[in-house]
């Protein structure tokens, strides 16, 4: 595995990136790769004029056996050190983090019911892909897999960070979103934003292949498991415009209502969603029933779930699941501990930090529940 690192160039409507260098002699590499979040990647390497003058700021860094994950350099750490040497520490988040550059301005608004996805693709182009000084040079919409995103929704946001915002559909959806690098003709690249989503590869179906980390398998190494109740809200009620007792308002809860002691209670204060909207240039109101329909979406954002995490080390060289080929970051999977009694039949892989240094290579996962 080498490590890539581009300069790029932005112009109107497109980048040129040109290979600077190829390096393999790096002393260690963390590739953190999330799916509910931005991912992000450290490098640490000899300090010397060489690599000095390759690894700068707003450079790009890749990897020859990962065409889907491409980062951003934002922080490069020089250290003197007589005994240990000199040393860069070159930190970076991949492209999904140019999304936080900007905010959702003006006013998204949708009181027809779409699919999320189109939601979502809606957004990034107001915010990001139009022809004015917001563009993001050389981005454009790319593919939509998932049966997640055909959920469907009327919606009102303004002023939300994109980035932000983006993963907090994908983490109510259950999907996820990504920026690659597409070459398309001799040192021109586009980027690509797609929304995609996770596999059932857990025993709980048997569509796919089953995917089975445990201790009497040799591949789970260590285990952790947390469990935290106390943050969870599963009762919103939703305040828009208005004042007084006439301010709009109403509640939302998913499945039955929850109540006494399995009732936890959440305001949301929705009166940034406004009640008028513009149709074909004219400032309307927005029909009564829409308008409840718009906070209750507002509402369905705001719940949180309990809690629940595992990280685990497991075997970065079982040739039983191969990483990256038979799973991959978003699926579903199945853990088990032998020695506490304790089967997670499905449980989602939402993080993949892989090591690389002088012990060679290591898979650090972190699983939530479904």
């Amino acid at each position: 595995m080498q490590i890539e690192v581009y300069r790029m160039t932005a112009e109107e409507d497109s980048l040129t990136i040109t290979l600077e260098a190829i390096c393999d002699t790096f002393s260690s590499l963390l590739w953190d790769i999330e799916y509910y979040q931005c991912g992000s990647f450290e490098v640490y390497i000899a300090a010397n004029p060489k690599n000095i003058d390759i690894f700068q700021t707003d450079r790009i860094i890749g990897r020859d056996d990962d065409n889907l994950h491409f980062g951003i350099i934002e922080s490069v750490l020089i250290n003197t050190d007589i005994e240990n040497g000199d040393y860069l520490t070159v930190r970076g988040r991949f492209l999904m983090c140019l999304l936080e550059r900007r905010i959702i301005y003006p006013t998204y608004n949708t009181t027809s019911v779409k699919k999320y996805s189109d939601i979502v693709q809606e957004v990034i182009t107001q915010n990001a892909l139009l022809a004015n000084n917001r563009r993001i040079p050389g981005l454009s919409l790319g593919t939509v897999t998932g049966t997640c995103w055909e959920e469907t929704a009327t919606l009102q946001i303004s002023y939300s960070n994109l980035m932000q915002w983006v993963y907090t559909m994908c983490e109510k959806l259950g999907g996820t979103a990504n920026i690659r690098l597409v070459k398309s003709a001799g040192e021109q690249y586009r980027m690509v934003f797609d929304l995609s989503e996770g596999a059932d590869r857990s025993i709980m179906q048997e569509d796919n292949p089953h995917i089975i980390f445990s201790d009497a398998y040799s591949n789970l190494l260590s285990f952790s498991y947390a469990e935290d109740s106390s943050v969870q809200k599963n009762f919103a009620y939703i305040f828009g415009q208005g004042k007084g007792d006439e301010r709009k308002r109403t509640t939302y809860h998913e499945g039955s209502e929850p109540a006494y002691l399995d009732r936890y209670e959440l305001y949301v204060d929705a009166d940034d969603i406004s009640e008028t909207e513009q149709v074909e240039g004219e400032t309307v109101p927005i029909p009564e029933e829409k308008y409840i329909e718009l906070l209750k979406t507002r509402g369905s954002e705001r719940l949180v779930l309990p809690q629940t995490a595992s990280e685990s080390d497991i075997a970065a060289h079982n040739t039983q699941y191969v990483y990256n080929r038979d799973y991959f970051v978003g699926d579903y999977v199945t853990v088990q501990h032998r020695r506490f009694g304790m089967m997670q039949q499905k449980i989602q892989l939402i993080g993949m930090i892989e090591g690389f240094d002088q012990n060679g290579r290591s898979l650090t996962p972190t699983f939530k529940e479904a």
